[in-house]
């Protein structure tokens, strides 16, 4: 397997209720790189999305993690990707610390405590680990969902409208993230409403479109 990470896209097709949403998509992504996926609403970005996440089903072409198909590797796939969606996928009845001993469980790491900690600070959420997350605002749930990026040991970043439900500075603390994430030699693909650059990396542009 190669030693840098890299993501690509081969003759990549989505059709959805019998309707051609994209097809023929070639891309290639590298280490230190990221992704902005765009288009109209409805071309299929989301679903693009979930099929590199092993979500939905590629109806043709191929997706390949470090020049293997990603269904010939699943496991091995599943522990270098970190999926951020737009909904927040945290359990309101748990309290912060809980959620993310659930979801790094989850993504097969065990962050230690301290390590935990310090991010949770780093987000604005110090001392509401013990808070059940139904108690906490949207914009206080959208950082606690993103801490587990800050978390992942994972090379691979797909988000998906990660921007939302948060002011200013949580999107700058988020575009600071990513671009760490990036100077360490991780890769993101994201959609976003909203242009955010992330620090002096430029976009890799993929307009989505209708055939």
């Amino acid at each position: 397997m190669n030693t840098t990470p890299s993501l690509t896209f081969s003759k990549l097709g989505c059709t959805k209720g019998g309707r051609q949403l994209f097809r023929n998509v070639d891309c290639r992504l590298e280490a230190g790189g990221w992704l902005y996926v765009a288009g109209a609403n409805g071309v299929g970005k989301t679903s693009l999305l979930r099929m590199v996440c092993g979500l939905a089903s590629i109806d043709t072409g191929d997706i390949l993690w470090n020049g293997l198909p990603i269904h010939a590797q699943r496991e091995a796939y599943r522990q270098d990707l970190c999926y951020l969606g737009h909904l927040n996928a945290l359990q309101e009845s748990m309290t912060v610390d809980e959620n993310l001993a659930f979801t790094t469980a989850l993504g097969g790491f065990v962050p230690a405590k301290a390590e935990a900690q310090a991010v949770l600070t780093r987000f604005g959420l110090r001392g509401r680990g013990k808070q059940l997350v139904r108690h906490l605002s949207q914009g206080q749930k959208r950082r606690v969902a993103l801490t587990r990026l800050a978390l992942s040991p994972a090379k691979l970043w797909v988000l998906d409208e990660p921007y939302v439900a948060m002011d200013e500075a949580g999107i700058g603390l988020l575009a600071d993230l990513i671009a760490t994430h990036l100077a360490e030699g991780g890769l993101a693909v994201l959609t976003s409403h909203q242009r955010v650059p992330i620090g002096n990396v430029p976009a890799q542009m993929l307009e989505l479109q209708a055939p």
